[in-house]
């Protein structure tokens, strides 16, 4: 029998809150299978089984929070069912030999699992739809009953948006009767809310600084080649499905990572895992404030079309609070950007245990030499934050320098 256990979902994370089972007891699911809902202090997470078997019976109660190593569940692999069979089997034989009353008993026990699952469904409904944390504390910043509004999400789930059009109805008696009294303490409420993800942010943050120690390293890389094949390819394609300059260095980086391996895998237990698979985490900002880094998995292996709805779903998923398991544990190595928001250059702190992370700044036009002649040129700068205790700033440049040489030639990303 495999337990399902409350999972680690960052090196921050000690406990998560259990909200929602999306199966009941009889169901089969298979590895990979969504299967629960846990909300931590980054959000609610979507979580995967990784067993393929049958839900055998539930351990922990929807609303209850554990610490994370915690047996939610039991599921009983496939293969334990053909002993399970096998050994059922024999009391038939007994019987013909003396005890014919000793013949039922075992015949019932197999029965006796089917019956409990019309118990359990109705947990996941007790607990209600599903709501995004987002819209969950604007709820309760304003007092209003999450029974009373219609979803719009997947499944029927409560959104932030749901949310603050129901704020457009007349407001309810709980809000004016707190009004006069918590007015002064509205105006702190949002902040307050945000401590949840700050601390959880602030945590692992701290651990990096003080454990992890940084090096940094700069480099300007001209993207004009980018721009200039995007514009051919996008041509080609509908406006959905077109191709962003950040999917480009998504892919470049990957590569980059598969060819130096020391800037892609984890630090535990005082020595370095390398991965084999290059899991490039995006940094991603959500609705309401906070920041989370979900992968997008196996990116190196990923044609740019590919890479391009992928990474659409994961952002859409992600500000809509339906991030999962695999994604927050899973990043190899970290890419983030600040581009959009004008900054030239970032230098990020690493997520442990992870021990890089790429920052691209904004695209600017500049003065380039090329071939002996000065002319404006589209440049990025991109930066380095890596584990000094598995690479240095020697094997840093080598891997920047790579990067920057993959965007030179777009066409063979």
């Amino acid at each position: 029998m495999a337990e399902f256990r409350m999972p680690s979902l960052g090196a921050d994370m000690e406990a998560g809150t259990l909200v929602q089972w999306l199966v009941k007891p009889g169901d089969r699911v298979k590895h990979g299978d969504i299967i629960a809902v846990v909300e931590t202090q980054k959000g609610a997470i979507e979580i995967e089984s990784f067993q393929t078997g049958q839900i055998e019976k539930f351990l922990v109660d929807v609303g209850t929070k554990v610490p994370v190593g915690t047996p939610l569940a039991e599921i009983r692999a496939e293969s334990e069912a053909k002993p399970a069979a096998a050994a059922a089997a024999p009391p038939p034989k007994a019987p013909a030999e003396k005890p014919a009353p000793a013949a039922p008993p075992p015949v019932q026990a197999p029965v006796r699992p089917p019956s409990p699952p019309p118990v359990a469904p109705p947990t996941p409904v007790a607990a209600g739809a599903r709501t995004s944390p987002a819209a969950r504390r604007l709820a309760e910043e304003r007092g209003i009953d999450l029974s009373t509004i219609t979803g719009s999400g997947p499944q029927g789930a409560i959104t932030y948006a749901d949310v603050e059009r129901r704020l457009g109805a007349p407001a309810a008696v709980p809000e004016k009767k707190r009004a006069p009294a918590a007015a002064p303490e509205k105006k702190r409420a949002p902040a307050l809310n945000l401590d949840a993800m700050r601390t959880a942010i602030a945590a692992a943050m701290a651990r990096s600084k003080r454990e992890i120690p940084h090096y940094y390293l700069e480099h300007q890389v001209d993207v004009t080649p980018c721009e200039q094949w995007l514009a051919q390819k996008n041509a080609t394609l509908p406006p959905d499905a077109r191709l962003l300059i950040g999917v480009l260095a998504l892919k470049a980086v990957a590569l980059a990572a598969r060819r130096f391996p020391a800037f892609n895998g984890f630090y535990r237990d005082n020595k370095f895992e390398p991965s084999e698979a290059v899991h490039v985490g995006v940094a991603i900002a959500i609705r309401g404030g906070g920041l989370t880094a979900p992968a997008l998995h196996d990116v190196d292996r990923l044609t740019l079309d590919e890479l391009m709805a992928r990474m659409r779903d994961l952002i859409q998923r992600t500000r809509a609070g339906r991030i999962r398991s695999s994604e927050i544990a899973d990043p190899t190595i970290t890419v983030s950007s600040l581009g959009e928001r004008g900054v030239e250059a970032l230098y990020g702190i690493i997520y442990p245990p992870q021990v890089a992370i790429v920052g691209f700044g904004k695209v600017v036009v500049r003065p380039w030499v090329i071939d002996g002649a000065i002319g404006p040129r589209s440049v990025v700068t991109m930066t380095l934050a890596a584990d000094h205790r598995v690479s240095d700033g020697h094997a840093g440049a080598l891997f920047l320098a790579e990067i920057g040489r993959l965007l030179q030639e777009p066409d063979k990303l």
